[in-house]
């Protein structure tokens, strides 16, 4: 009698493949590796059938530190190529691995593209906000007024916002963490795993080298609690330290305001909740900023829809049993035609 062994678990070290990882020393990509390297174990995902794709940039070394299919592709074309290889052969697990640079400056047409097509594959944009493989230059996300070799004066561009980009292109699942919050990360690129189409993940991280602590208004211990809220879906919105202080629509107004309960007769119930299918609202999340709101955490928008594999593979079936080899010659001579006499 055979005794079938079901295949031992994964741990995260199995997804790690067998390159010496080779990023600045804290450099916060070794976070989101590590947080990834889990979110695959947890998942029980196969390495045989799961693959990242990178463009140019530090982050773009990710496939290479994969236990699995890799492509390292070229400047900002890594959702074209994610799209190819999805489409050849939809059963393939499908990650895009970029940054504020390779996604949203040469990158942001095929990014935008991938987004509106719907492509079933997990976006991930690292977010620094600056050029840390080209040495410190300026990114789209960079700040006005960030000094660096490209803009010694100081940037005078606005920023993009890399969750309004998502928005606009038409993404149905978008989502923010945080390198060094592991926990959150995890459940957060688990989230997006489960989604059905595009998503895309905005991960703040730091450049330890060119824009360290950037991101410290809001990131750094000592003010987290006040300076983050963390929205989950149907549950109100709260933060601070004491879970004292809440977000709720402006009287008379479709405007955020922070409050705190307690003060003015302002309850709980005052307080919205979030929905994570109300574009509106995420949109208005996304745009709060310190020292005024807190920086939104989570899934800001998840409203699924058929992906564009899953539409093109209906309309192949629907097509086929009107195409027969016997129809091919009327296809041919339909319509117009013309005869050519030599």
């Amino acid at each position: 009698m055979n005794t079938i062994t079901p295949p031992e678990k994964l741990r995260p070290d199995d997804y790690a493949s067998d390159q010496e990882v080779r990023w600045c020393p804290g450099c916060g990509d070794y976070a989101i590796l590590k947080a990834t390297q889990k979110t695959l174990a947890d998942l029980g995902a196969k390495t045989e059938q799961t693959v990242f794709v990178s463009g140019i940039g530090c982050s773009s070394r990710f496939p290479y530190y994969m236990n699995a299919y890799g492509f390292h592709t070229i400047h900002g074309r890594a959702p074209s190529f994610a799209t190819g290889i999805k489409l050849a052969n939809p059963d393939l697990d499908v990650w895009v691995v970029t940054g504020d640079g390779d996604g949203l400056s040469i990158g942001g047409n095929h990014l935008m593209h991938t987004l509106r097509r719907n492509v079933d594959v997990q976006i991930l944009l690292f977010n620094n906000e600056i050029y840390g493989l080209t040495k410190g230059q300026y990114s789209p996300t960079s700040q006005t007024g960030t000094r660096s070799p490209s803009t010694p004066g100081g940037s005078i561009e606005s920023p993009v916002s890399a969750a309004a980009f998502a928005f606009g292109a038409g993404g149905r699942f978008v989502a923010r963490s945080v390198d060094t919050m592991q926990k959150h990360l995890v459940e957060v690129l688990k989230r997006a795993h489960a989604h059905r189409g595009a998503s895309f993940v905005e991960i703040f991280q730091n450049c330890i080298v060119y824009n360290d602590e950037v991101f410290a208004g809001f990131t750094a211990k000592s003010v987290a609690s006040e300076a983050q809220i963390h929205v989950a879906h149907g549950e109100p919105l709260v933060f601070g330290k004491e879970k004292n202080r809440g977000l709720r629509l402006k009287p008379g107004t479709v405007e955020l305001e922070a409050v705190t309960i307690g003060e003015d007769g302002i309850s709980e119930d005052d307080l919205l909740v979030h929905d994570e299918t109300n574009l509106g609202l995420a949109h208005m999340l996304a745009a709060m900023q310190p020292p005024n709101f807190p920086v939104a955490l989570g899934v800001l928008y998840c409203a699924p829809e058929p992906s564009f594999e899953a539409r093109m593979a209906a309309q192949v079936d629907a097509s086929e049993p009107a195409m027969t080899a016997s129809d091919l010659n009327a296809l041919l001579r339909r319509g117009y035609t013309w005869t050519v006499e030599g």
